[in-house]
């Protein structure tokens, strides 16, 4: 057997997406050869995904021609020859416009291929005695068989020129048995789910991905945060991220015993369930913080900045945080003064204006408003753009107001005057209450998302859309 013998380990894309041929160096001498047949942070840095095999499986072939497939499975293969030669045929199976592309080479010890989840895998081997081996990252499972997709060998459409023609080649019954293109029912593609969908952002979410069948909503009757079961039943090979729009936000009854408690069971030990879930399974965490996780000391609160949070909310949402830090793939969003669809600072202004009340208003707590529409724009864009995994903060921009100057804002969209509304300072607003500490500045410094390629709205343009749908509604 001849091998290439090549120095340096190089990607080559496909006409399939996400499959892509690797040359691998290998070295020889009078006594054979040797090669790294893999070598994660090397292929990593080539940009081979991170899929974390969990086992290898050898497929020995004694004469030419025996021909094994085509077999689309649940899991990621990486697969190499040791020993002869072989003719390989990739079909896309998955759910997708790429659906039917066709891929064929010849490969041999000195080369190997990627192939995901959903791409249906064929071979046929070109000298006796070869060796093809591969690595997945999922054991396999009567369970997991039931979920492959099978193309026939012979089928017109993806039209492979086998070498060895089919009819004289050795095969199983079940290859040949297997449905042409047009029968063939695609691979779904690893759905996004998404949990907390009953509330403010979830709802966005739903309204921002509505028919899109590869995301999934759960509110807390279908997904229970408090619950063991909701994590341990569910079947996370399905998934390839979990959006957590799930949170105890209830920032003055967190303060109480009872609201401490939640606010921990909810912000954290659920938040833990779910980074678990993460790790476990390879998936990307999506997860929501808050202004809040800092003291507000500062006029701009960037993504490094340390935790220095005042009350039982703050807290939790920085021990959230520190959480969803340690995942792999994660995104944290943190943002400020949510407003979204449901009970908000901007609806009672509006309905205030339009009773004609005169409300005091706090005018030394400084900030932007994020629109919930906003922030899960930002959330989409950072996973569809496969953005760098860390922090990101996410509001409105604009120039940070007050909450007085914002219900200023609302009064004058709304037909009324600016001065309608009297500012006072949160002492004064909260004496005599049982109210938490809140950071006096909650603006944040947007120039990361911004370099990520998203550009959020200005959050009086957003304020003036969103008064126009509250008015349409109604």
């Amino acid at each position: 057997m001849q091998i290439a013998f090549s120095k340096k380990l190089t990607a080559h894309e496909t006409p399939i997406p996400g499959v892509v041929l690797y040359d691998l160096p290998v070295h020889g001498d009078k006594r054979g050869w040797f090669k790294e047949n893999w070598q994660r942070e090397k292929m990593v840095a080539l940009g081979l995904p991170d899929f974390r095999p969990v086992q290898n499986n050898v497929s020995f072939n004694e004469k030419a021609g025996t021909t094994r497939g085509i077999h689309a499975e649940p899991w990621d293969k990486f697969i190499s020859v040791a020993t002869g030669r072989i003719f390989g045929a990739w079909v896309d199976l998955r759910e997708g416009p790429s659906f039917g592309a066709v891929f064929t080479a010849e490969l041999d010890p000195s080369q190997a291929i990627f192939i995901p989840r959903g791409v249906g895998n064929a071979f046929q081997t070109l000298e006796d005695n070869t060796a093809y081996t591969y690595l997945v990252n999922d054991h396999w499972s009567a369970d997991a068989q039931g979920q492959y997709t099978f193309l026939n060998l012979a089928d017109e459409t993806a039209a492979i020129s086998w070498p060895v023609p089919l009819e004289e080649a050795e095969l199983s019954e079940k290859d040949k048995a297997h449905p042409r293109l047009s029968d063939v029912v695609p691979m779904p593609l690893k759905k996004i789910l998404v949990v907390g969908a009953d509330g403010q952002l979830g709802k966005a979410l739903r309204k921002l991905y509505d028919a899109d069948a590869t995301v999934e909503f759960a509110g807390r009757a279908g997904f229970d945060l408090d619950s063991e079961a909701s994590f341990t039943e569910r079947n996370w090979k399905n998934y390839s991220t979990i959006i957590n729009a799930a949170a105890y936000t209830a920032v003055d009854t967190a303060e109480t015993a009872e609201g401490r408690a939640a606010a921990w069971s909810v912000n954290v030990a659920a938040v833990a369930r779910l980074a678990r879930a993460a790790v476990e399974h390879d998936l990307t965490l999506v997860h929501v913080s808050s202004d809040y996780v800092f003291d507000g000391a500062r006029e701009r609160h960037g993504e490094t900045e340390p935790f220095t949070p005042l009350g039982v909310y703050g807290q939790t949402k920085a021990a959230g945080d520190a959480v969803v830090s340690v995942v792999p793939r994660h995104y944290i969003v943190r943002t400020s003064w949510v407003i979204g669809e449901g009970n908000n600072f901007v609806r009672t202004m509006a309905s205030l204006a339009g009773r004609g009340i005169e409300p005091s208003v706090v005018n030394d707590q400084v900030g932007r408003l994020s629109f919930t529409e906003d922030i899960a724009a930002g959330i989409r864009h950072l996973l569809e753009s496969e953005a760098e995994y860390g922090t990101y903060n996410l509001s409105n921009d604009g120039e940070p107001q007050s909450w007085a100057q914002v219900a200023r804002d609302v009064f004058e969209l709304s037909g009324r005057g600016r001065d309608a509304v009297t500012g006072v300072s949160t002492e004064e607003y909260f004496r005599g209450k049982a109210a938490a500490p809140r950071p006096l500045n909650s603006a944040l410094d947007l120039g990361k998302i911004k370099v990520s390629g998203f550009e959020p709205r200005p959050a009086r343009d957003a304020l003036k859309a969103y008064l126009g749908q509250q008015a349409r509604a109604e």
